[in-house]
């Protein structure tokens, strides 16, 4: 169905960071806010967790859905009701990007399996692995690239019908495509150092570094942004 450029873009904040990653970084919503540089009337914030209706999808040009700090395996009722609403977004062909969380919670709605990733805790700067650049929005992009990452459940089986498009070396489920309008990743390409480095325990060390040019996981979700709201590139 055909979604208005001049609609807002729906970030779905599915939870909040624990107090003190809020403090230095503000939450999910604003990440995405920030990176997509996006001005006041654009956008719009769902907090299903606060107890928030979804929006009806007509009101939408496309929706992103955030990491959290949740589980999916724990089926909380908000999860469970994002979860829902993802299922008639599909129906609705609205333009969605999963992010993390929101990836695995996707997966999960469309028939897929979430569980704690075998692998482990996948976190920091990882090189993600693309097969081949079959893809609309991700053409642009070299075979190899690198993400910020950090997540403990992945999506270990893709739901029926979704294809698979990149890969980490602690999960093969990185990019999913399940339609034509809808994908997800599982790393965070709203994420810079800072944010990451914010994200993580104490006394964790990493070596942060933002130099390295182009940013290909930004470029991801700004070219979902923009085939969803620009008519003529409205085709994923």
């Amino acid at each position: 169905m055909p979604h208005s450029p001049k609609a807002p873009l729906a970030i779905v904040q599915l939870g909040i960071p624990p107090a003190a990653v809020s403090a230095r970084v503000g939450e999910q919503a604003d990440w995405f806010i920030q990176a997509l540089n996006l001005q006041q009337g654009e956008y719009c914030i769902i907090r299903p967790h606060l107890g928030e209706s979804l929006p009806d999808y007509a009101t939408l040009s496309a929706a992103i859905l955030s990491g959290s700090w949740a589980m999916v395996t724990d089926h909380a009722d908000w999860s469970e009701r994002t979860a829902a609403w993802i299922r008639g977004a599909i129906d609705y062909r609205l333009p969605l990007l999963g992010v993390c969380y929101g990836h695995q919670l996707m997966a999960y709605a469309l028939g897929g399996t979430v569980a704690d990733n075998p692998q482990g805790w996948e976190r920091g700067r990882v090189i993600v692995e693309q097969f081949g650049n079959s893809d609309p929005l991700l053409a642009s992009l070299p075979t190899q690239f690198p993400v910020w990452l950090s997540h403990r459940q992945t999506v270990l089986i893709p739901p029926q019908g979704a294809q698979v498009l990149a890969r980490s070396p602690l999960d093969a489920c990185q990019i999913i495509r399940y339609t034509p309008e809808a994908l997800s990743v599982q790393f965070h390409p709203e994420f810079d150092a800072h944010i990451m480095a914010a994200c993580q325990p104490a006394d964790t060390a990493f070596a942060y570094d933002d130099s390295q040019a182009p940013d290909w996981a930004r470029s991801v979700l700004v070219q979902f942004l923009h085939r969803a709201i620009t008519p003529q590139v409205n085709v994923f």
